[in-house]
């Protein structure tokens, strides 16, 4: 057994898979807060050998016991790790958003700057694109809300007269590690004199735990920001686009300059790995600062 940080790191590690919190969270939002192999291998489209490998890692940290019965075995998140396992899935199942609430608090918000269809239709879009991203998109009411707005500023800016504040669009796979982690340090140091936004080419639901941990290890808070979609306003609106692994996904217009980084996905990756990967992209961000922002 390692020291207490090893344990802790691969632990996290371990949960961070996007296979495993997928059964965790299929187990826990189960109507019976337990499941069989064979339910997680059909609902997740897998193997019941590949399953049973992922579930065999899990028990044996601890995340959930066996509970035979008869010939078969359920599997229940263990009640000693349930609010960590909780705290680190996100929220369960919520009802349906609200979305003409939502388009109606937009349409006061942009008033004067779109009409009540072009805001229908962008927060109807943001809904639909986040839940084609992940079946499981908690918070997914206020999280349209966000998306949308997000959109819509994009828009904006867009087809409006651009002012001199640069905007920097990082987009990498998922949108749950290398884009989050460039983003949290360029708005740290840059303040309002950089715009920056993030997107993924196949978002992932959660921003890995390693990452904000990463992050607040050097004093950058997480800012509520989420993995989503890439669309066509964020790219238009930007004026600097940084591409992290994510191949062609990203269109290509005029008048944008465009960087590809490349760097090591830190999906699945203990948080020691992920440092180096931080301190990677915090140097590459530092260069791109001075850059955009020179001294005066």
């Amino acid at each position: 057994m390692g020291a207490p940080s090893e344990v802790d790191d691969r632990r996290l590690a371990l949960l961070a898979d996007p296979t495993r919190s997928r059964i965790l969270r299929l187990i826990r939002d189960s109507d019976e807060g337990r499941a069989l192999v064979g339910e997680l291998a059909a609902a997740l489209e897998l193997t019941q050998p590949t399953v049973s490998h992922h579930m065999k890692a899990l028990l044996a940290e601890g995340f959930v016991r066996r509970h035979p019965e008869g010939r078969r075995v359920w599997y229940a998140i263990d009640p000693d790790e349930y609010d960590r396992v909780s705290a680190f899935l996100g929220a369960g199942a919520a009802a349906e958003p609200d979305l003409g609430r939502i388009v109606a608090d937009l349409s006061l918000r942009f008033r004067g700057v779109f009409g009540e269809e072009t805001i229908r239709r962008i927060v109807h879009d943001s809904s639909e694109l986040l839940r084609d991203a992940s079946a499981s998109t908690p918070y997914l009411a206020s999280r349209t809300a966000a998306f949308a707005s997000a959109r819509l500023d994009a828009l904006a800016r867009a087809d409006g007269d651009r002012d001199a504040t640069p905007e920097v669009l990082f987009v990498c796979v998922q949108n749950a590690g290398r884009s989050q982690l460039a983003a949290g340090i360029l708005r740290h140091l840059a303040g309002d004199r950089i715009r920056v936004a993030t997107a993924g080419s196949e978002p992932a639901t959660d921003v890995r735990s390693t990452i904000i941990a990463a992050l607040d290890e050097i004093g950058v808070p997480a800012t509520g920001d989420f993995p989503k979609p890439l669309t066509d306003e964020a790219v238009r609106a930007a004026s600097v686009v940084i591409t992290m692994g994510c191949g062609d996904a990203c269109p290509v217009l005029p008048g944008r300059r465009y960087l590809d980084w490349d760097l090591e996905d830190p999906a699945g990756l203990p948080l020691a790995d992920v440092r180096e990967i931080r301190d990677d992209i915090a140097r590459r961000v530092r260069e791109l600062y001075a850059e955009l922002v020179p001294a005066a």
